[in-house]
């Protein structure tokens, strides 16, 4: 017998156990759907004239709000939360947790919708995130969540809208 024949006849032993799990896999493959977002491009006067100030500076100015002063924090219905600068869906409701940090605090972003790159600000680095489809900061993401993800995603709440369960999502903003 050859060298490599015997190798591929091992490596086929080998992956024997593996047989019961490829319909699981195969499975999971077939259930990942990746969406393209466009980018929504407009200028930053074209934002301003759209947003409320606070929101305006937190979204484009990459500005943070006073901790504890968006009403988001109290938001407990079912709902969707929404880039408050084009209306991209970015939080589902039932991954609103409380961290007692004074900024509305997610467990993870609805998949594809956010973009990160690294802040290098307060002599740190963190991850910091947007809305993927117009580029407005919304906040951070920090390892100090609960279980099991473990991520704190801690937003600004004047960037973001909440749309209550069985209310229509608006329209993308265009």
């Amino acid at each position: 017998m050859q060298r490599r024949t015997l190798l591929q006849s091992m490596a086929a032993l080998a992956a024997l156990p593996l047989l019961p799990l490829l319909p699981k896999l195969a499975q999971a493959a077939s259930q990942v759907i990746d969406v393209i977002i466009p980018p929504l491009r407009k200028s930053k006067d074209a934002w301003r004239k759209l947003l409320p100030p606070a929101s305006y500076t937190v979204l484009f100015e990459q500005g943070t709000e006073r901790a504890f002063t968006s009403p988001l924090l109290d938001e407990h219905r079912a709902g969707t939360f929404v880039c408050a600068a084009c209306y991209l869906p970015l939080f589902a409701s039932v991954n609103k947790f409380e961290s007692g940090t004074g900024w509305p605090s997610f467990t993870q972003s609805i998949a594809g919708h956010t973009a990160f790159v690294k802040d290098r600000q307060f002599f740190e680095e963190r991850t910091e995130y947007h809305c993927v489809r117009c580029g407005g900061h919304q906040g951070h993401v920090f390892d100090d969540g609960p279980s099991p993800r473990g991520q704190r995603w801690c937003n600004n709440g004047v960037a973001l809208n909440f749309v209550a369960k069985g209310q229509p999502l608006p329209a993308l903003r265009i």
